[in-house]
């Protein structure tokens, strides 16, 4: 059976006395211990500050984003083995921002992908769709071309060491949710692809339902089948509302 697992985003927000703040209200918050797994990616500049807080709790520590490289002429990148040295268990892999607003391509994400793991780094896959891709009737050809372009790259076996999360991307900070239905109809789509490769792997393998998850509509989505767990934007950067999402999922 797999195990859920609630991952918090915080995007480009925080300090070093919120960080503090937050940080101390989950881990005494979780203590009792979580049903789900629990992840917190901060921004990269808060990475150690966020270790050093974590420490002697069950939450784990991820990235938002790394270079595709181990070490180069890379001004302003962070490569998979400073985030290992770091502490990280978790990296996200193609957010929709990423995609969007910086232009990472479907190839460039693969190479990310395999990097994350040829370093031990768990990634989160992100992929879904625009709003006017879903309007135009390309949701799934949208997904599954993001989803095949890291399988051609890597093969379905790799997936075994990966999280997946759905995120439509008309959903992402807009304060719109996709129904628990639609999320379980991608969900299914994304585990039957996975299973014509390698059926093993996609039936233990977590893949996560992100935009605009909140307290009031995690247990809703995360009661369908397909749906293991969340990856959270603005609601992770308030102690109690990703308490009760982590909550929900039981």
């Amino acid at each position: 059976m797999r195990k859920g697992l609630v991952a918090a985003n915080w995007k480009m927000n925080g300090s070093r006395d919120s960080n503090t703040a937050l940080l101390k209200a989950l881990v005494a918050g979780l203590d009792g211990g979580a049903a789900p797994d629990v992840l917190v990616c901060p921004p990269a500049v808060y990475l150690q500050q966020a270790g050093e807080l974590l420490k002697g709790s069950n939450i784990m520590l991820g990235a938002q984003n790394m270079h595709d490289q181990q070490a180069g002429a890379f001004t302003g990148e962070i490569s998979a083995p400073m985030l290992k040295d770091l502490g990280c268990s978790h990296v996200i892999i193609g957010h929709s921002e990423r995609r969007e607003i910086f232009g990472e391509s479907d190839a460039l994400i693969a190479d990310k992908f395999a990097a994350a793991l040829a370093n031990s780094l768990s990634p989160v896959l992100c992929i879904g769709e625009t709003q006017a891709q879903r309007e135009a009737g390309e949701t799934e050809a949208t997904v599954l071309r993001q989803l095949d372009a890291v399988l051609q790259q890597v093969g379905a076996d790799a997936f075994a060491d990966a999280v997946i999360a759905y995120e439509p991307v008309w959903a992402i900070g807009t304060g719109l949710t996709a129904t628990p239905d639609q999320a379980q109809e991608m969900h299914d789509l994304i585990r039957g692809t996975l299973a014509r490769h390698n059926a093993e792997v996609a039936g233990a393998i977590r893949v996560l339902y992100g935009g605009s998850v909140k307290a009031d509509n995690a247990a809703e989505l995360f009661a369908q089948p397909d749906i293991d767990g969340a990856l959270v934007g603005g609601a992770s950067l308030v102690a109690d509302d990703f308490l009760t999402i982590c909550s929900s999922y039981n």
